[in-house]
């Protein structure tokens, strides 16, 4: 019974092609665009965790306060309030993996007749176990060369692409504000961090190195950063007021001093960011299920002129026996149909857009089955909704009346 009222359905929507594709218009509009919409927030949010996640699991970020120089003040990190020291005293707090400094200086590579402008970020070899980092090719400084201020570095892929192409970089040398350095190690790919920053164009050098050759006279006793990797999630609050407490110690701040230091906790802001990005999405969806109404606005009134033009076949249908209830089944079916079908072509509209946009965006867009299934579940509703009223005043005509009309 079913399968037949379905071929019925299926046959009155083919009698009117043009009315039926007009209908279904504002169903393919409104579940594109949530698709769209939804498929856009995912992939924001993909990229957050993954640029969060690239810089290390359970990570802590210790920054140094404002610098000042005269009557000028300079943002976060620029201060000399971290020492290395620090770094030491907080790798020995209980659940604390390690810690490492770090100081970051603006520099010229020059290999050969190639050079490029890149950032050269100093620190100890736990600053690739901090911040899970490997290298493709080669290998990382050691402790010993650390402390002996020895001149070696790591590239990054992007480093690397730039100044020896398609050469193998290991064992040739790099000149960074006119000193010579050997590269040891060609860390692995990690592309695009949040905001577009290539996290790939970098080259890493001895910590002890960089303070004595690379960085100025004011900051030379000084460090930037201290990257800390915390045993698990649960302990980074803890650890958290652990290092304020040990920093406020170490630099002799008196209860109510201002603290010259900043402690982030990057699984918080991937909280924060993942909430935001969440609600943001939610209500672009909402906005674009505004369409879907007024799809299903439209599917009620082609189903209300379906049953006026059609009462004389309702009539006949229920002289030779149909029941009211099959009758209403006969109107819904073809409203869910109507519905579903705008459905399936808006999901593929949407997922093509959102591929679409992912390209032009620059992060893949993130269309999932969950979004694909309520995109049908909710169509499907709004078909049976808006169909209903139609299907029930279709059954409640009378066969008589029907017949005459």
């Amino acid at each position: 019974m079913i399968a037949t009222m379905l071929a019925e359905a299926w046959s009155a929507l083919i009698a009117n092609r043009l009315r039926s594709a007009l209908t279904m218009l504002g169903m393919i509009i409104g579940v594109a665009a949530v698709i769209l919409m939804l498929a856009i927030g995912g992939g924001v949010q993909k990229q957050v965790q993954e640029s969060i996640a690239g810089l290390g699991s359970n990570l802590l970020i210790v920054t140094a306060g404002s610098g000042r120089q005269g009557g000028i003040f300079g943002g976060a990190g620029t201060g000399a309030s971290l020492r290395i020291d620090d770094a030491d005293a907080i790798a020995r707090l209980d659940n604390v993996v390690a810690a490492a400094p770090s100081t970051s200086v603006p520099a010229q590579a020059v290999a050969g007749p190639a050079n490029w402008a890149t950032n050269v970020t100093g620190s100890v070899p736990a600053y690739f176990l901090v911040n899970e980092w490997t290298v493709e090719d080669g290998r990382i400084f050691t402790d010993r060369e650390e402390r002996a201020g020895a001149r070696v570095a790591v590239l990054g892929q992007t480093t690397a692409d730039k100044l020896f192409g398609a050469n193998d970089p290991l064992g040739q040398m790099v000149r960074i504000k006119g000193i010579s350095f050997t590269i040891i190690g060609l860390l692995e790919k990690r592309g695009q961090g949040f905001g577009g920053q290539d996290r790939d164009d970098v080259i890493v050098v001895p910590l002890t190195t960089a303070l004595r050759l690379l960085q100025g006279n004011f900051f030379r006793r000084s460090i930037r950063t201290i990257s800390v990797s915390v045993a698990s999630a649960e302990a980074l609050d803890p650890v958290t007021d652990d290092i304020n407490a040990l920093l406020r110690r170490k630099h002799r701040l008196r209860p109510g001093d201002q603290d010259d230091f900043q402690v982030a906790n990057l699984t918080a802001i991937t909280d924060t960011l993942t909430t935001t990005t969440s609600a943001i999405s939610l209500l672009l969806a909402a906005i674009g299920s505004i369409s879907l109404v007024v799809g299903g606005i439209g599917i009620m009134n082609i189903m209300l002129v379906s049953v006026t033009e059609r009462t004389r076949e309702i009539g006949i249908r229920m002289a030779i026996g149909a029941s009211r209830a099959a009758v209403r089944l006969q109107f819904l079916l073809e409203a869910l149909m109507l519905s579903l079908i705008g459905c399936g072509v808006g999901v593929a509209v949407g997922t093509g857009l959102a591929m679409l946009a992912g390209g032009a965006v620059g992060f893949a867009t993130d269309v999932t089955p969950f979004a694909v299934t309520i995109a049908f579940a909710v169509s499907a509703s709004i078909g049976i909704f808006f169909g209903w009223w139609p299907a029930t005043r279709a059954a409640k005509l009378s066969p008589i009346e029907a017949l005459r009309s």
